[in-house]
């Protein structure tokens, strides 16, 4: 999360008050992803926020599905003592659940439940009301079909309910419960209550009495999400010529440009077989690629468009050109169908260029995606910045997110500054692709995980790693493969520029950007994952089994799904060796679906 931009003395942001969401549909209409979502969101903004979930709460203190009496779902009937009291048992608790974090101080309570009776949730939202807290009622409906079963199977299938049981038998079980409820449900109406109804889960939008400055932004971020299945990748941008200064806006260097093709052919190929277990077309689905405006990051895509444009591979001759130049032979020239955002001052501008095509791939360049900036740190190793700076490096190193070196940026102004970016990532429907810098990716994965923001700068993300991101509405799914040793990896395997002692001096010369692969001895970020896909492993032995990164960082592997907010430190562990490895040659070219690139209009 982003630390609070200024503090009160009760704590409440935004002169907003306590604010109670409290969420009301039929099962499978996308309560629990919008609830999830929206809980995500306000806490990076440093709004103290909580989910209360009746149906966690109900597992947590009774069980699943299995162990419920027969008629607990049922509004058909008078219900068994045993259920009624169960009922009740359950309601109370999360009510109680909600009052408590009101006192501890939130600011925030989204109260996820179907809440489907006039009546009960009447009752509800004045028992609040009298004690000062706004209430305000966030209804999904849904009556598209396709989005209904789509949600029942891959959401509801995973549902903590549904653990162990036959995918067919839970679904039709699924079915059967959102039966009972149909016939009972009564949407608002009532004008005297603000509410915001969600229509087919972003489709339409409509709000009653709404106001207020945190309100309007809840109203804003749930414009812009969605539900459809996609995945987001994260992959480091390829080594430059000049990598220890960050006025230096220099091109890739020859190794590089062989990571930036081994990027392309892995993506493409993991992204196919990945599509295909889930039943996706990869010819029918389009891959949308974000890179800063760095040479370094939007020439790490250049290979997806020369693919795409029926490029066989990047000249050869780009592997044994001089490595005094990083420029691009005449022979390859740089591909127009891209969206270029230029800065010109203060203002930012957006080129289009070519007429548009029918498109399997877009690429984009976002100013805002720009790596951390180091103000009078740039250039410097760690000792310089010892040396010359004493009384600033002790700060930073007691806060690195917070702490703002001269001239520089801190990890939480990189963080507001990278806040259109988030709502951009909620809106993109599409699989998406973010080439980017380490501490730009590093914040942008704390927003999906649900880090807390001590922990972003210790976030390891290598060159040659690929993280594979799904949000799903229990957590996320998330996986990392290995795909790649050569230079800038670390300090592993280097070109032979600006090397001494073995060790990588472009690294450690811009410690500030990789912050989490050269400082020693802090505590490590464990980040447990979990494949979406069973039986998916990854691009044959390149998919790693283990942990994402042997340094102090993050690290990813198969494990536990990653649920909102879940403490991941740990004690710190030594880090392994990494043993470099001979330049290879240029990958063949992979199989992947045929895809063209197209202007943004």
């Amino acid at each position: 999360m982003v630390a609070p931009l200024y503090t009160t003395a009760s704590g409440l942001l935004f002169h907003a008050g306590k604010i109670l969401v409290v969420t009301l549909g039929l099962p499978a209409r996308g309560k629990t992803h919008i609830s999830r979502a929206l809980e995500r969101y306000l806490r990076w903004t440093g709004v103290k926020t909580q989910v209360v979930s009746l149906g966690d709460y109900r597992r947590k203190t009774i069980g699943g599905a299995q162990k419920l009496p027969p008629d607990y779902f049922s509004l058909v009937g008078e219900k068994s003592p045993e259920t009624m009291a169960l009922r009740k048992k359950v309601q109370e608790g999360c009510e109680r659940l909600i009052w408590e974090f009101f006192e501890g101080g939130g600011q925030v309570v989204i109260y996820d439940a179907n809440n489907g009776q006039k009546a009960s949730r009447q009752a509800l939202a004045e028992k609040f009301d009298k004690e000062g807290i706004h209430v305000t009622f966030l209804e999904s409906l849904c009556d598209n079909k396709e989005i209904i079963e789509a949600n029942i199977r891959s959401v509801k299938i995973s549902s903590p309910d549904y653990k162990g049981w036959d995918p067919d038998k839970a679904v039709q079980d699924y079915y059967t419960r959102i039966r009972g409820h149909e016939e009972f449900y009564e949407t608002i109406d009532d004008q005297t209550w603000p509410y915001i109804k969600i229509i087919n889960v972003g489709e339409r939008i409509m709000m009653n009495h709404i106001q207020g400055y945190l309100q309007s932004r809840i109203v804003f971020f749930l414009m812009n999400i969605h539900n459809k299945f996609r995945t987001i990748y994260f992959a480091r941008s390829g080594q430059s010529l000049i990598e220890h200064s960050y006025k230096a806006d220099s091109d890739l260097s020859p190794g590089g440009w062989e990571y930036a093709e081994k990027l392309k052919d892995f993506v493409l190929e993991r992204r196919a077989k990945s599509l295909e277990a889930r039943g996706f077309n990869p010819k029918e689905r389009k891959l949308v690629i974000w890179t800063s405006t760095r040479r370094r990051a939007h020439h790490t895509a250049w290979p997806f468009v020369a693919y795409s444009q029926s490029q066989t591979t990047i000249p050869s001759q780009i592997m044994s050109r001089s490595s005094s130049t990083g420029s691009m032979p005449s022979s390859f020239e740089a591909p127009p169908d891209v969206l270029h955002s230029s800065r010109s001052d203060s203002s930012i501008s957006s080129t289009k260029f070519s007429p548009p095509m029918p498109s399997q791939i877009k690429i984009v360049e976002k100013p805002q995606m720009l790596e951390i900036n180091p103000g009078i740190w740039d250039g410097l190793s760690p000792e310089q910045a010892k040396k010359y700076y004493p009384e600033d490096w002790d700060r930073f190193v007691k806060d690195p997110y917070s702490y703002r070196a001269p001239r520089a940026e801190s990890y939480h102004d990189l963080s507001v500054r990278i806040e259109p970016i988030l709502i951009e990532l909620e809106r993109e429907q599409e699989d998406l692709l973010i080439i980017g810098h380490a501490s730009v990716i590093r914040c942008l994965l704390a927003y999906l995980i649900g880090l807390p923001a001590s922990e972003i700068p210790a976030i390891e993300i290598a060159r040659g790693d690929l993280l594979e991101v799904v949000p799903a509405s229990y957590g996320v799914h998330s996986h990392a493969f290995h795909f790649w040793d050569g230079p800038g990896r670390r300090g592993v395997g280097s070109d032979g520029l600006d090397v001494l002692d073995g060790t990588n001096q472009r690294d450690v010369n811009n410690f500030y950007e990789n912050y989490a692969e050269s400082t020693k001895g802090k505590r490590k970020v464990a980040v447990e994952v979990q494949e979406m896909v069973e039986g998916i492993v990854g691009h044959g032995s390149g998919s790693r089994s283990g942990s994402f990164g042997s340094a102090d960082g993050v690290g990813i592997g198969i494990g536990q799904m990653i649920e909102p907010g879940q403490s991941l430190l740990r004690d710190d562990t030594p880090p392994s060796a990494v043993t470099p490895t001979p330049k290879a040659a240029l990958p063949e070219v992979l199989s992947p679906p045929k895809v063209v690139v197209e202007d943004l209009a």
